[in-house]
């Protein structure tokens, strides 16, 4: 079977690695050519994701769509739709394009997320309940890895940032005790059955994902709640493909969902070495119409984020240094994952390494 694949990144790279150990071929449309997916697809289509020339190409050479990233065009998912399946559907992907729009929707399958309010004007800022303070703002649209947010303490500090966002929708969202932040990670095939994987314990650094341990250290009933909230979001949705929700873990013990992503998922990377199956592997096999495989975890592991400030030990002025990749895959349990990308920038993922922590 041939798979359409909607951009061409680094978790596009891996579900291609998935799908040729599957044997199947996968066709990419992104507008770089030698991007991380592109490089090793069977055929690139280049071009914007909404340019109708390339999606009718894509349309033709495959029956079955997915997308390696949540900001595709909806438009364009359902022109795909006309001309077979997409995993997951438009409807789907739209609910996690927007803030907004996706703390309504987990509210609606009766998951808790935090206190918050929309924020479309300044007045908005200027009558919202006093006690969202502190807050974060965050667009409601196209924010990803801590861009688009600011943390703020008033109403000033709230009306100040929202200018300087350009004055766009956005969330303001209540500051939470937090304990920890977890992540499930769900794949749902269209038959309606469904496969959890571990939860996973998510360290941010600077809004970007440093490191994913999994098991996470929680008592299992919260883990259990945790699987159970992400799957009732799944079904409420009629979800099919791979998802990811992120939670809070408050200070009292209680859990809130932050936000889903509706695609394999940088917390789920652990998963190519230390699962049965991996997310990249379940997706195809939605894809393909194949079973879904196990997501039982065969040794505890943690994953670490290779960003580009790797190269740059010194600071950007110093110039680039390659790192010891040596010194890495040395360590015991250590898998190494290059992503294929040209130029390294400080907060660009590079790679990512995984260490098996029984060894």
């Amino acid at each position: 079977m041939n798979i359409g694949l909607l951009g061409g990144g680094q978790l596009g790279r891996m579900m291609i690695q998935a799908a040729h150990q599957l044997g199947h071929t996968v066709t990419v449309l992104d507008p770089d050519p030698n991007g991380p997916a592109g490089q090793i697809a069977d055929q690139v289509i280049v071009g914007a994701y909404d340019d109708p020339q390339a999606l009718a190409q894509l349309a033709q050479s495959a029956s079955v769509f997915t997308t390696e990233f949540e900001n595709v065009p909806a438009a364009s998912l359902r022109f795909l739709a006309a001309h077979g399946q997409t995993y997951p559907n438009a409807d789907c992907v739209e609910k996690a394009q927007d803030r907004l729009v996706e703390k309504a929707f987990i509210q609606s399958a009766g998951v808790a997320v935090a206190a918050h309010a929309a924020i479309r004007s300044v007045d908005d800022l200027k009558t919202c309940a006093a006690d969202l303070f502190p807050a974060i703002l965050k667009t409601a649209r196209l924010g990803y890895d801590g861009k688009g947010q600011a943390v703020v303490q008033n109403r000033d500090q709230a009306i100040e940032a929202f200018k300087s966002m350009g004055a766009v929708v956005c969330v303001l969202e209540k500051k939470l005790p937090l304990a920890k932040e977890i992540s499930v990670i769900i794949a749902r095939h269209a038959d309606g059955s469904v496969a959890v994987f571990p939860v996973g314990e998510n360290i941010h650094k600077g809004g970007i994902l440093d490191t994913t341990t999994v098991p996470a250290q929680i008592d299992e009933s919260l883990a259990s709640t945790a699987r159970d909230a992400a799957s009732r979001i799944a079904q409420a949705m009629g979800y099919v493909g791979v998802l990811c929700v992120e939670f809070f873990v408050l200070a009292d013990g209680s859990l809130v969902a932050n936000e889903m992503a509706p695609r394999p998922h940088n917390s789920g990377h652990y998963s190519i070495e230390a699962c049965q199956t991996s997310q990249f592997e379940q997706q195809v096999r939605i894809c393909a119409g194949q079973a879904l495989g196990s997501t039982d975890l065969k040794f505890p592991v943690r994953m670490t984020n290779l960003l580009g400030d790797l190269w740059f030990p010194n600071g950007e002025a110093a110039g680039q240094v390659e790192p010891d990749w040596a010194a890495m895959t040395q360590m015991p349990g250590s898998s190494l994952h290059l992503y294929g990308k040209a130029q390294a920038r400080p907060g660009r993922k590079m790679g990512h390494l995984t260490q098996r922590l029984d060894v």
